[in-house]
Order: structure tokens, then sequence, then C-alpha cells
């Protein structure tokens, strides 16, 4: 997918793309991120942060606790309220990007109304 080259360019077309806010995760709720080399799994932990596993990630060790910076389009603009967006590249709070966005999956938490 081609984006516009200006950067109000970029954020109008951000509102056509298949893309999940960081703003729309709850506390578990996870997305799997298909990127063109790697996959990634991304848990909610309902504060800003996120326990991070796959690509990158899974050759430092293992699941991590991290923030997301948010998304770009391949330069140095980002949007910080994406979490995931179809041909965008993710980018972590320690700057670790990924390969282009190919697709994600959304996977609700299971939430109880009962307290236990």
């Amino acid at each position: 997918m081609a984006f516009p080259g200006t950067l109000d360019g970029h954020y109008r077309q951000v509102e056509r793309i298949d893309a999940v806010r960081k703003s729309d995760l709850e506390m578990g709720d996870c997305l799997v991120v298909e990127t063109r080399n790697s996959r990634y799994r991304i848990v909610s932990l309902g504060d800003g942060t996120y326990r991070v596993s796959g690509g990158w990630f899974d050759r430092c060790g293992g699941p991590v606790v991290m923030t997301i910076a948010g998304c770009t389009w391949g330069g140095s603009a980002i949007h910080t309220d994406i979490a995931a967006g179809v041909g965008l590249f993710l980018e972590f709070g320690n700057r670790v990007m990924t390969t282009r966005i190919q697709s994600f999956r959304f996977i609700p938490s299971q939430r109880s109304d009962s307290i236990h």
C-alpha cells in the first residue's frame, strides 16, 4: 500500500487502513502481529505496557514488558496511538522497529462480571 508523501496525507490515510489503536486495548487483550519477517504476540497489561514475545524479542531472551511507541510509514513520522496497522511498521519503546505489518489479529480478553 502506498501512502501520500506529506505528513498531512499520512494522517488522513490512517483513518482508511486496517488498524487497531492502543487506546482500544484493555488489560488482557492480545494482538498477534504478522510482519514480513516475524510474528509478534502482544498482550496489554492495562497500564500502557505490553508483554511482547516473538521476532526480535525471542532472539533476546523471550517475553519482555515493553511500551509501544506507535506505527510509522517507514520514515520518522509516527502515529503514536496505533498499535498495529496493515502496511505500517510497528515501533516499540526500545526503538526496535518491525518489518512491514502484513496482518494482525485482535483477541479480546475473556472478561467476567463476577468477582472472585
